[in-house]
């Protein structure tokens, strides 16, 4: 059984849209892989973010929209990965008593970035977003592994 995965991050339109579409790339047998943010609007996905995934030769969904975070996602996804501390802070004072999500940070899968954040490249330059996509390659690989090996 695939696990339903949903990424998290603060305005779900670049770090964690980037994450849905890296491990949709990865991945393709994950029938349900989305993302949401906490504060998101609604809108596209950031066109700095869109270019890094295409340097990378992952093409970006053209018809994504942002969505805001849930709670009743707690309940439609297995795995919930948050982004950065704050993020997960946050998923964790929503999380209700029992509910089936597991809730953690991206790169808790790897074991030299455990604890680390993926920084939010969106005040910063471009680079900040290969930086970022970099990083989500390498949790998105680690947790690929964990996955094949039954979480």
């Amino acid at each position: 059984m695939s696990p339903a995965v949903l990424f998290v991050c603060l305005g779900n339109i670049c770090r964690s849209p980037t994450a849905e579409m890296v491990l949709r790339a990865r991945m393709p047998e994950l029938k349900t892989v989305a993302s949401a943010g906490m504060s998101a609007v609604g809108g596209p996905m950031d066109a700095r973010a869109a270019a890094a995934l295409e340097r990378a030769g992952i093409k970006p969904a053209k018809k994504f929209r942002s969505r805001q975070f849930d709670t009743a996602d707690f309940e439609r996804y297995d795995l919930i990965l948050a982004m950065d501390r704050h993020n997960l802070a946050e998923l964790l004072s929503k999380r209700p008593e029992g509910a089936r999500a597991r809730v953690q940070r991206l790169l808790d899968f790897v074991p030299e970035l455990q604890g680390q954040d993926v920084p939010d490249p969106y005040y910063g330059p471009a680079a900040g977003f290969d930086h970022a996509l970099k990083l989500i390659e390498q949790g998105i690989a680690a947790m690929g592994d964990s996955i094949r090996r039954g979480l």
